[in-house]
């Protein structure tokens, strides 16, 4: 019995190391939003000063919007894009070349971000002459940053997919409902949850991406991740920690409310297949 306390009592320290560890630095950073003195990890007193400082630095409040604005873009076209390629990866058996493209879709989880960026760089640098084509600018992170997080949100989707019951579309196909029926009525409300994490990944790892938006960026189009490390390389200055608790409470809101709908949908999809057993019954 002492033995089966002790190995408990070593797993909850253990656990809160751990979770010390993440998030203790969080916390400590968020407090010293609040700290008067210049001195970002100097502690003099309350006050709000720096959140007004942040809201009147023209540099961070564009960085942050060109950010917003390709994250928000990018995790629209990657859910599209990579839905397009999980329904080609689980719905379509064999066809010639398909290790290939699964390879090709794939390879961004495994290859280095520095890699990956100068390879973009080097193909947008190339493509430049081309009349036309966009030159390196927000058009041209919002490229890379698709081409970096598709490969997320295709696993996420294919996932959810794999564990669709067929059986279901196959009877509202036999009812007389078209294939685009049947995807808008029954496959898109399942895989609605799956759809919604793969945005907020892709969102979240556009809005945090430094090392491909430096490589791909123009002079006129600096993220806010590119902006808060150049800035640090100089010394952390408290607006720095006013923008980050902004962007932790921001965070947190948008995984809630993920975590709702998503919790949401499972309970709906669940309910709606009881009802329907219990009418086959």
């Amino acid at each position: 019995m002492s033995m089966v306390r002790g190995n408990r009592w070593l797993g909850w320290s253990v656990l809160g190391l751990g979770f010390g560890f993440l998030y203790l630095p969080i916390l400590l950073l968020m407090i010293y939003s609040f700290n008067e003195s210049k001195l970002a990890t100097v502690w003099s007193g309350f006050s709000t000063r720096w959140y007004g400082e942040l809201f009147n630095n023209r540099q961070i409040l564009d960085a942050l919007w060109i950010s917003l604005k390709v994250a928000f873009w990018t995790a629209c076209a990657s859910t599209v894009l990579g839905t397009m390629a999980a329904m080609v990866m689980t719905r379509f058996k064999r066809f010639p070349g398909k290790t290939m493209f699964g390879a090709l879709i794939t390879a961004p989880l495994v290859m280095p971000e520095v890699i990956l960026g100068f390879s973009l760089m080097t193909l947008l640098v190339a493509m430049g002459g081309i009349p036309g084509f966009p030159a390196r600018g927000v058009t041209s992170i919002w490229i890379a940053h698709v081409t970096f997080t598709l490969s997320f949100v295709t696993v996420v989707v294919s996932s959810r997919l794999q564990e669709l019951d067929r059986s279901l579309e196959e009877a509202a196909m036999d009812l007389g409902a078209g294939r685009l029926k049947v995807f808008l009525q029954i496959t898109l409300p399942i895989i609605a949850p799956a759809l919604v994490a793969g945005w907020l990944l892709a969102f979240t790892l556009s809005l945090d991406d430094v090392v491909i938006a430096s490589f791909v960026a123009g002079p006129s189009s600096t993220t806010l991740p590119m902006k808060v490390f150049a800035s640090v390389r100089m010394g952390i200055k408290p607006e720095i920690n006013a923008l980050a608790t902004l962007m932790v409470l921001a965070v947190s809101l948008a995984a809630v409310v993920g975590w709702f709908v998503t919790a949401r949908g499972e309970k709906r999809r669940q309910r709606d297949m009881q009802m329907a057993l219990q009418d086959k019954g």
